[in-house]
């Protein structure tokens, strides 16, 4: 794979049972406007995602979808709740199965894939896998806020010392009925 910007635009469309069998490999680009989710889980992004896939065969006869994805966003940092960069590197590793039953016997290293006869939506598969890479709460590297907010306040010193409630009772417990 050379380092040369990608170009052309991943189909949307495949079979990947079709493409498995004839070993094709797939670089391009896919619009992040055509991921609504991911869209609307981030605040921004660049224009596309990078993404290269390879179709194949392994060892135990399973269809594979293996690959990368790559998409720089932008999120809030839940510190300061001002948009910090973030990259999405999205290793892709899926075997294309029937049922579920199916998913279960794949070996370790592999995420089932259960599709129906047919085409395949691309986008989708990749989306999902960006989406898994996303984290549930995002912060800024460097220390964005003052290190004296993250405190909930100071802690008081109560010098006076509190009057045992018990105190009453022992009373009544000492005094004649």
């Amino acid at each position: 794979m050379s380092d040369a910007p990608l170009q052309t635009i991943l189909p949307r469309q495949v079979d990947p049972r079709k493409f498995a069998q004839k070993g094709i490999s797939l670089s391009g680009r896919v619009p992040l406007a055509q991921m609504p989710r991911l869209s609307e889980a981030v605040q921004s992004g660049d224009e596309e995602v990078d993404v290269h896939l390879e179709f194949g065969i392994d060892q135990q006869r399973a269809k594979t979808l293996k690959g990368h994805a790559k998409a720089s966003v932008s999120v809030v940092c839940q510190r300061c709740l001002q948009p910090t960069k973030l990259t999405l590197d999205a290793d892709i590793a899926l075997a294309v199965v029937w049922t579920e039953e199916q998913g279960q016997d794949l070996s370790k290293d592999l995420d089932p894939l259960i599709l129906e006869e047919g085409p395949t939506d691309l986008y989708q598969v990749v989306e999902d896998e960006l989406l898994l890479v996303l984290p549930m709460v995002a912060y800024h590297e460097e220390q964005c806020i003052d290190a004296s907010s993250l405190s909930a306040g100071t802690a008081v010193q109560d010098d006076k010392v509190s009057d045992n409630p018990f105190k009453v009772l022992e009373q009544l417990k000492g005094s004649p009925k």
